[in-house]
């Protein structure tokens, strides 16, 4: 019904996870290599004619079950949804890395200013309840260390619109303290704690917060902090 994009850059099981989803639907299109989460969605949204567009992350391993099925009413396609991820480090289950439904032309005009790609879109937000996918992101050391960072770093600074403290709270100790006998589950903490460490340090320092978004930045802090 809508369009579907897998946007992927360096993941190291990228190419792995779009052979999966072009299995399942062949009319699928890619998005590859474009620096910058938000210029990556803004040529995503410029690929495709759908007034809604399905967006999957490289390091995303779609469920058999989840089917790109939803139907959005006429007066919610102006709403970002997002489906839940299961991570497989931590075992949270919400929208991180989770398989997005955007609205085609506010993506392709998206405030690039704001750290948060996701909230770049559109104010209205609807978190959807299923799985749709297992966010497959601790490949290696730095993807690893990476991901966890760039998301602990949201949670710690409050950036998100619309978040519940209590629950990003939880979501930010379980980062930090859980899954060290997981596969690169070290490096997930360490990550987890620096992101959370520059989060806070940077609370409301917009162009600080930004830098969440340079993958040359991030790969010299990992070198500075292992």
């Amino acid at each position: 019904m809508y369009d579907i994009v897998f946007i992927s850059y360096e993941e190291i099981n990228a190419d792995t996870n779009w052979n999966r989803l072009k299995s399942r639907f062949p009319m699928a299109k890619r998005v590859h290599g474009v620096k910058g989460i938000h210029n990556a969605h803004i040529t995503a949204a410029s690929k495709t004619f759908t007034e809604m567009i399905w967006v999957v992350d490289g390091d995303a391993e779609v469920l058999d079950s989840f089917n790109f099925d939803h139907k959005v009413d006429k007066w919610t396609l102006n709403t970002v949804h997002v489906w839940r991820s299961l991570n497989p480090v931590n075992y949270l289950e919400y929208g991180n890395g989770g398989v997005k439904l955007l609205p085609r032309q506010l993506t392709k005009h998206m405030d690039t200013s704001k750290p948060d790609m996701t909230t770049s879109i559109s104010e209205h937000f609807k978190a959807m309840d299923k799985i749709s996918n297992v966010t497959s992101f601790n490949t290696d050391e730095f993807n690893t260390w990476k991901s966890a960072f760039r998301e602990c770093c949201k949670l710690s600074s409050k950036i998100i619109n619309r978040q519940k403290n209590a629950e990003t709270d939880n979501r930010l100790h379980t980062w930090c303290t859980v899954g060290k006998d997981k596969p690169f589950g070290t490096y997930a903490i360490k990550g987890a704690r620096a992101g959370a460490l520059y989060g806070t340090e940077n609370t409301g320092n917009v162009d600080a917060l930004k830098m969440i978004n340079d993958f040359d930045w991030l790969k010299k802090q990992f070198e500075e902090s292992i």
